[in-house]
């Protein structure tokens, strides 16, 4: 796990290695243990390690390969490379042990068809010394990122859009488009696009060629299918097939490392399942972590009671942290700073502030990300699938959008509004062909679309601000296809994820399997009030919100008159919505 950085010229001009110094500057949480840089004609590359996989310098980076005439930057985690390294073996001398010198092999053998090939979560960029060409690839399910900007003058990528900015020559004008989506799905901007005009983020499941003259090609390598195999199974074989899948690909994200590797233990099915799963594989002294906050009047703050029988049923390493409101609130703007983009999930600034514990004692932990979105465990799903009336579509939006249109027009600056362009994205992508139900398509769009940036890109960011590596085994995309093609009333039955609570049985309390449906608590951000409800006053009150005219100033005051009482279909403060986006803002320095 890494921070990658670099650029490409195309009129004749020498890349910037100031700007290289910049952007590694705003990289160098992501990786503490090297930073390295490279420049060859008109590209440039920077770099930042954490060091899993080859501890020693072979495996520092930039990567050059001089017999192949390659290099390469990477971030993330080929989970297959040793089998690839195998069957490049005969042809090929590895002067490595690691997975990054396995791209420069793998390309230089299979070319851009390369990345069918790699099992795991990568964002990298390989430059042919030979050709003058740039290939960046990124992985299906995005779960590790990689930005770019790109002017007729050259194109600029990082892991972050804090390096884009610094670098400069960023157009920071809104997407109006972007904005409709960040306002409408929690926070989510589907790639390409982003908040900005000048900065794009490269689809998962995408790679981006660059030629040295500045012409692009864009390719889909992956495509998800939801659809029933042509020889029925039984739910049986189904449950006995996705637990295998399951325990694969735990165990692969344990193996594949030569740190120690540790689990994010929330108190949920998810996490507990895969403390399970690991000491089946027989694993001992396990360390898990696991964060408590203050309670609130309407809701606990911490699932202690639910992750302590799991940590005593199975003799892990323990870890408890309890974090005092004042804490969160206090340590609120560092967790901002290391947001890509902003995110409004409550649970951000706990993954924050627990990463910074568990990195004390691991650099990779594995969690339970995307288990809701692959096995239907929200509580939206029934209800979608319950309606009679309506499109695919207005299913949806009734029981997901966090605001129709309508009120949109009348919370952001009319030269910002235009039409519906969220409802138009969805539309489009739930009747997309190879899902059988409405179902197999909402799911098929939120482990393709929506789960990328919420919640992957909060648990990558806010573990990677700390040096920290998280891997998801529930993303597992050879795990996705099989669950995919599972009839959806498997995933539903049991009031959601069915088919992973019939694997839990005999492995998990009862009082974890049986439990209602609960997320990561941070009740101080879901009920505002006190100090919390005075912040974001603040900063909506601010010059600095008044003078950029994002918002129209009647439908803020109205939000803060009843804070408590403007939540969206899921939940979340739609004061806290337009709190944090201004803040990022603020902290970004865009004005």
């Amino acid at each position: 796990m890494c921070g990658i950085c670099g650029e490409l010229h195309f009129k004749g001009t020498r890349p910037d290695l100031t700007s290289i110094r910049r952007m590694l500057d705003r990289l160098d949480r992501r990786g503490p243990d090297h930073e390295g840089s490279y420049s060859d004609g008109p590209l440039a590359f920077g770099h930042r390690r954490l060091s899993i996989l080859d501890l020693s310098e072979r495996s520092n980076q930039p990567m050059v390969d001089p017999e192949l005439g390659l290099a390469v930057v990477f971030n993330g985690t080929l989970y297959n490379f040793r089998e690839l390294r195998a069957e490049l073996a005969g042809r090929y001398h590895f002067f490595s042990t690691g997975d990054t010198e396995v791209i420069l092999k793998a390309y230089h053998a299979w070319g851009e068809d390369c990345v069918k090939r790699f099992h795991g979560m990568f964002a990298f960029a390989v430059w042919d010394l030979r050709e003058q060409r740039l290939f960046m690839g990124r992985d299906r399910m995005g779960i590790k990122p990689l930005y770019y900007s790109l002017t007729d003058r050259c194109l600029r990528f990082a892991s972050n859009i804090q390096a884009l900015l610094v670098a400069g020559d960023v157009d920071t004008d809104f997407d109006p488009v972007a904005l409709h989506h960040h306002f409408t799905l929690h926070a989510v901007v589907p790639a390409p696009r982003t908040l900005f005009k000048g900065v794009r983020k490269l689809r998962p499941g995408h790679t981006l060629t660059v030629e040295r003259d500045g012409g692009t090609r864009l390719q889909r390598y992956w495509t998800l299918e939801a659809r029933r195999p042509d020889t029925p199974m039984s739910p049986e074989e189904w449950t006995q097939a996705i637990h295998d899948s399951l325990r694969r690909a735990v165990k692969k994200r344990l193996e594949v490392a030569d740190v120690p590797v540790g689990v994010l233990l929330s108190g949920g099915l998810d996490s507990s399942l895969l403390v399970a799963l690991l000491a089946e594989s027989g694993v001992r002294n396990l360390q898990t972590f696991t964060v408590g906050f203050e309670d609130q009047p309407e809701e606990k703050g911490s699932e202690f009671e639910f992750s302590d029988p799991v940590a005593e049923r199975y003799a892990t390493v323990h870890h408890r942290f309890h974090v005092p409101n004042d804490q969160v609130l206090g340590r609120l703007p560092e967790a901002v700073d290391q947001m890509a983009e902003p995110m409004v999930g409550q649970d951000a600034v706990a993954f924050y502030l627990l990463s910074e514990q568990v990195s004390q004692h691991v650099k990779v932990v594995q969690s339970g990300q995307g288990a809701d979105e692959v096995f239907a465990g929200y509580f939206w799903y029934p209800q979608m699938v319950t309606e009679t009336e309506g499109s695919r579509v207005e299913r949806f939006a009734r029981h997901y959008f966090d605001r129709d249109h309508d009120e949109f027009q009348q919370m952001l600056s009319p030269d910002l509004v235009s039409e519906d362009h969220t409802r138009a994205l969805i539309e489009a992508a739930l009747n997309e062909p190879g899902a059988d139900t409405l179902l197999d398509a909402v799911l098929r769009l939120d482990v393709t679309t929506l789960v990328v940036d919420d919640p992957v890109k909060r648990v990558d960011n806010m573990t990677m601000a700390w040096g920290l590596e998280a891997r998801v085994p529930f993303l597992d995309h050879e795990l996705v296809e099989l669950a995919a093609r599972m009839p959806p009333e498997l995933k539903l039955a049991e009031g959601g994820k069915g088919v992973l609570k019939h694997i839990s049985r005999g492995l998990l309390p009862d009082s974890v399997i049986d439990r209602p449906k609960g997320y990561f608590p941070l009740p101080a951000l879901k009920y505002v009030r006190g100090p919390f409800l005075d912040f974001m006053r603040d900063i909506l009150d601010s010059q600095a919100c008044r003078e950029r005219g994002l918002y129209q100033r009647d439908y803020v005051q109205r939000l803060l008159a009843e804070p408590e009482k403007h939540l969206t279909r899921i939940q979340g403060s739609k004061l806290w919505h337009l709190a944090l986006l201004e803040f990022w803002l603020q902290r970004q320095g865009v004005g």
